[in-house]
């Protein structure tokens, strides 16, 4: 595409900052740079026509992580390490919270479960055995114990009759989350190209060059916040993670309330609209959800639509309305990868499925790095 000479002047001459990605993450990075640097011109890159990745496409879980999670956690992290990644998904929850406001984002407290399938008595009984160790040491971060063990009150099948809760954990609207962002970044002059994706870059001097499918153009400083799909960038430290999603009809009687996790949180589950939202099943072949590729396969969809009818509403005649996916960035370490990549290009990724709980906080740590 050659651009007109107006079109190269308003929208990418002089530009300060460019970040990689309208996404939670790329969209907060934009908006703290705008505290910072009220005056710089700061020009954001979504290379879909809506953010591209897994920001729209989440279940919209405001969650810190399951007690089997933690558990497991706790066997290759230290107690320090499993202590601040839970406290990063804290304070990243509460820093969108006050960014956005809870009406914005429709957020809702209705706390978090983890239910545990009866015929795997061995991680409930792993998890009761930790819990008040994980209690103890999570305390800090809530002002509260945060788990506590809950009777079956829905009545799911092939459980265990308990739960564990998590009493700080809620779920919020990722659509109105993005557009609420969006509308924030725009407000405060921050430009978004849509439709734009970045093939590569070079540094020269004190310049970062851009090509993009459409266009060139230069700007001091590169924010890449592309999660899922930065394997161009860093190929041996974020992998693609496919999350295969279905969501049914409006139900004329759902008292469901809550997020919901299961088999070591491989699937979860959520209320929205008298309906359920449902996903996971990536533990079905990890090989082939390690793609970039959007779309649904036989294999989890089966499953999906299998274990809605077994476990979560059995007693209910179903219809599936809607499927989709989601591109997650995941790795073998926990924590997100917030660093330089030269003297004037930075990166925040692999948010480890994470992407709602840490997105804030990891857009703000990347603006922190200019």
């Amino acid at each position: 595409m050659k651009l007109s000479y107006w079109e190269y002047k308003t929208w990418l001459s002089q530009v300060d900052f460019t970040i990689v990605g309208a996404g939670i993450t790329g969209l907060n990075c934009a908006l703290q740079l705008r505290q910072r640097f009220p005056n710089a011109k700061i020009v954001v890159l979504e290379k879909g026509v809506l953010p591209q990745g897994a920001s729209t496409k989440n279940a919209g879980f405001a969650c810190f992580g399951s007690i089997s999670e933690i558990v497991s956690d706790l066997r290759t992290h230290s107690e320090e390490e499993v202590f601040n990644l839970v406290k990063k998904r804290w304070d990243g929850i509460q820093l969108l919270r006050s960014t956005l406001g809870d009406s914005a984002i429709d957020f809702q407290p209705l706390g978090g479960y983890e239910l545990f399938l009866k015929n795997a008595p061995e991680l409930y009984e792993s998890s009761i055995e930790m819990m008040g160790h994980v209690n103890s040491l999570l305390k800090p971060i809530f002002g509260e114990i945060p788990f506590f063990v809950q009777s079956n009150k829905y009545g799911f099948e092939k459980i265990h009759e308990k739960y564990i809760a998590h009493r700080f954990e809620g779920q919020l609207d990722p659509g109105k989350m993005m557009m609420a962002l969006a509308k924030k970044a725009v407000d405060q002059e921050i430009t978004i190209l849509q439709g734009v994706a970045l093939n590569d870059f070079t540094q020269k001097s004190s310049l970062v060059l851009l090509k993009t499918e459409h266009f060139e153009f230069s700007t001091g400083k590169l924010f890449i916040a592309t999660n899922g799909f930065t394997g161009q960038f860093l190929p041996d430290e974020v992998q693609p993670a496919r999350a295969q999603v279905i969501l049914t009809k409006p139900l004329k009687y759902l008292d469901i309330k809550g997020t919901f996790h299961f088999d070591q949180g491989y699937y979860y589950f959520r209320n929205i609209d008298n309906r359920i939202l449902f996903g996971g099943g990536r533990n079905l072949d990890f090989l082939a959800e390690q793609t970039t590729e959007f779309g649904e396969t036989e294999l989890i969809q089966k499953q999906l639509e299998k274990l809605l009818k077994e476990i979560i509403l059995p007693n209910e005649k179903l219809e599936i309305d809607r499927r989709w996916s989601g591109i997650m960035g995941v790795g073998n370490r926990k924590s997100p990868i917030v660093r330089p990549l030269s003297s004037d290009v930075f990166c925040g990724v692999r948010l480890g499925g994470m992407g709602i709980a840490i997105g804030s906080l990891v857009g703000k740590e990347l603006a922190e790095l200019a």
